[in-house]
């Protein structure tokens, strides 16, 4: 509308000498639009906010959208500013809790344990957007996740620990080292030191008819085993448990659900991180092995017998050499531990262009249970 508005009082102004130079005015009018049109592409004087559209737009300056409904646990995280760039690298990705934005939303992303416990609903009675997608996110096992019949043909996504999921957050990864330590003093040798427990153990939730008890009864008759937790009321303080257990040459790992891809913190965290090398039961060898480094854990399904078990550990803690090996995958790698919900959503920005825009769970238990 200014555009026109200047072209009509340039045209009034010039009227009285156009018959006599109608080139002149001609080229002048030219100039003064082609300078409008510049200037207003460069400083944007008529741009108005885009809508955000369901393409995988990072890196060309627009953004995907991605919508928390609820936050897992009730705990809110602050997202001023441009949070998945600042702190994780990952451009182009828009994350909110802002209900307000369902209808721009490229992604909306559900907590199953809220939804498990009904402290939150689906917002079905909201017309969805076609271009939006729904993911049902969890870390919890498929035995501790519940009856799912009921959301068939609901989630688009699904965004859990297992490898195979939409959108895979495990509880840790390993990432290579930039610079590969030279030192004369090997890591392995200076993390075997000041070893004190052979194996030490942190539990909590103690139940009978997990196999990890079954286990652990057995294994104390014939190793000894130091318990920390709530369960035998030793309980540590976050600030304490790494400190403690990196006095101890072996850490259970045990799980509580013996499922597919299902290695949590007591592993990466609690024993790779502590220095101690992990006693691993829960998932299958095939799935460690395809996540874990080579030589860095004990499995039990390697070993006959639980006694056979112990008798290697008591013989592998006496074999400075031999344990060290076990400890030599940390001069190439370190162990991220992902602890922060933020980053999590934010690495579904880093999946979107690769997932299917037609995925619908028509059976999600089947999938879960899989």
């Amino acid at each position: 509308m200014e555009l026109h508005l200047t072209e009509k009082a340039v045209s009034v102004e010039t009227c009285s000498f156009c018959h006599k130079k109608k080139p002149f005015v001609f080229i002048c009018l030219v100039t003064l639009l082609l300078f409008l049109s510049y200037h207003i592409s460069k400083q944007g004087w008529l741009q108005v906010e885009p809508l955000y559209t369901n393409q995988d737009t990072i890196g060309n300056g627009s953004f995907l959208t991605i919508l928390v409904w609820y936050w897992p646990f009730g705990y809110r995280y602050p997202l001023e500013g441009d949070v998945c760039k600042d702190q994780y690298h990952i451009p182009g990705c828009r994350l909110t809790d802002q209900r307000s934005l369902y209808h721009q939303a490229n992604a909306v992303v559900f907590h199953h344990r809220e939804l498990q416990q009904r402290l939150q609903v689906l917002p079905l009675n909201l017309l969805r957007p076609p271009h939006q997608k729904r993911i049902w996110v969890s870390l919890e096992s498929p035995e501790n996740s519940g009856d799912l019949s009921h959301y068939s043909n609901v989630f688009n996504w699904t965004m859990t620990y297992r490898r195979d999921a939409d959108i895979p957050i495990p509880y840790g990864e390993l990432i290579r080292k930039q610079a590969v330590n030279s030192s004369s003093d090997s890591i392995e040798d200076s993390i075997t030191q000041n070893k004190s427990k052979l194996v030490c153990w942190v539990v909590s939730n103690y139940n009978a008819r997990h196999r990890r008890i079954q286990v652990y009864k057995s294994l104390i008759k014939t190793i000894p085993v130091e318990v920390y937790g709530k369960w035998n009321k030793r309980p540590l303080a976050s600030a304490n448990l790494l400190p403690t257990m990196s006095h101890c040459y072996f850490y259970l790992s045990f799980e509580n659900s013996l499922s597919k891809d299902y290695i949590t913190e007591k592993l990466w965290h609690n024993a790779y991180m502590s220095g101690a090398v992990p006693v691993v039961l829960g998932a299958s060898l095939e799935d460690y092995k395809a996540v874990a480094p080579p030589n860095s854990f004990i499995h039990i399904d390697d070993f006959a017998s639980v006694e056979e078990l112990g008798s290697y550990l008591r013989n592998l803690s006496q074999n400075q050499q031999k344990y060290a090996s076990y400890q030599a995958w940390r001069r190439d790698y370190k162990v991220k531990c992902l602890w922060s919900w933020v980053e999590r959503f934010c690495r579904i920005c880093l999946h979107h262009h690769n997932l299917s825009a037609q995925t619908v769970y028509q059976d999600l238990q089947a999938w879960v249970t899989g």
